[in-house]
């Protein structure tokens, strides 16, 4: 099977069901292991990218929250939320089928705090200069709640099986 054009299959299926131009399959030992297209606008939730309900069908289907031994095709280099959740779950590879410059002639999702040209920049920004209001209120109890984790978890600070470098 073309993975790739699956993807692309994938995507332009949502749009003609008037979904978004996003889509997500994932592939482990040469077969599909989880697909979707993005479904934001079906779902008005905002977290319903392509990347994270493939990604959450493929942990589900494997028990497990690591993808290593997998590849990842999305039709777009994926979004700051995206690529965290990528570098998160660990797939041996990620493949990308079109750049943001391709696709900008065509779509613009810029929000209120969030524009595709400058987001980057805005996460290696310290927390106290970002564009989105945020407010640092120290909690002891917070810090706490980790020290906890860490008692129950005979004194690891890593999650057990968690790949590495």
């Amino acid at each position: 099977m073309n993975f790739a054009q699956r993807t692309i299959d994938i995507a332009r299926q949502n749009v003609t069901e008037g979904g978004r131009p996003f889509a997500t399959v994932i592939v482990k030992d040469g077969e599909i292991l989880a697909e979707s297209p993005n479904k934001v606008a079906q779902t008005n939730d905002p977290t319903a990218h392509a990347e994270i309900l493939a990604i959450r069908e493929a942990c589900t289907k494997l028990g497990t929250e690591h993808l290593t031994g997998t590849t990842i095709y999305v039709l777009a280099h994926p979004c700051p939320m995206c690529l965290g959740s990528l570098y998160y779950c660990s797939p041996d590879e990620v493949v990308f089928l079109t750049t943001r410059d391709a696709y900008e002639p065509h779509y613009v999702d810029d929000r209120k705090y969030f524009e595709l040209d400058t987001f980057y920049s805005e996460v290696a920004k310290n927390w106290d200069e970002r564009r989105l209001p945020m407010r640092y209120e120290a909690r002891k109890d917070a810090t706490a709640v980790y020290k906890f984790w860490q008692q129950r978890n005979g004194g690891e600070r890593r999650v057990a099986g968690t790949p590495t470098a």
